[in-house]
């Protein structure tokens, strides 16, 4: 794919939803931390639910802290994995106190050292709380990078630099949620929707592989 065919796919996603942003409920950069930190594996609908509840009881490192494992787990039983979730957060609530002043480092390194912090979670916070031009590629970004050939990778690691490289700058800050919310609702796995979807003329995804509309 040339870098003008990039460039009109993000002009249109862009004309279509000029301030894209996550799905994921929060009012501080440590409620989108741990709403981060929730999601993996779970949907954003599903997190917010438990959020709604948890956050206007705790939303402090301090006060999920004080919550202890147990009291965490009341809030989040209801989403995938929250065992290992509610010890994760804990552990992260700790370190921030005791090492940050109970602040999300805007430091990749000092976020990626949290426990249930990731490459992409971090991405996720660098950019929409603090306004970094990162890639978090996660499973729709990694489908719809390699089906439209907009930057295809054989991993996560792999599209989340080569969209960097080939993404205009001046669509880099909202590229991930563009893309994100495409392979969420159009581009989707098992049947994308080629027929309503607004950069169709512009993929390379095969026509023979296309549903047939």
């Amino acid at each position: 794919m040339n870098k003008a065919k990039r460039t009109e796919i993000f002009t249109r996603l862009r004309a279509a939803n000029p301030h894209p942003t996550t799905e994921l409920e929060f009012s501080t950069p440590f409620e989108l931390l741990v709403a981060v930190t929730l999601s993996a594996q779970a949907t954003d609908v599903g997190v917010n639910k438990a959020t709604r509840k948890l956050f206007p009881v705790a939303n402090t490192p301090e006060a999920i802290y004080a919550l202890g494992v147990d009291g965490l787990k009341q809030y989040i039983k209801t989403i995938g994995l929250f065992n290992s979730k509610a010890e994760n957060i804990i552990k992260a609530c700790r370190i921030l106190i005791d090492k940050h002043g109970s602040r999300v480092p805007e430091d990749r390194d000092a976020l990626e050292a949290l426990p249930g912090v990731g490459r992409k979670t971090a991405n996720v916070v660098l950019n929409t709380a603090f306004g970094w031009p990162t890639m978090a590629v996660d499973t729709h970004i990694f489908r719809v990078s390699n089906r439209t050939k907009i930057a295809p990778g054989k991993n996560v690691v792999e599209v989340e630099k080569r969209l960097l490289r080939v993404i205009p700058e001046e669509f880099l800050q909202d590229a991930h949620h563009w893309l994100i919310l495409h392979g969420r609702y159009t581009c989707v796995a098992r049947t994308p929707k080629c027929g309503s979807c607004l950069i169709e003329d512009l993929c390379e995804f095969p026509p023979s592989k296309r549903p047939d509309y």
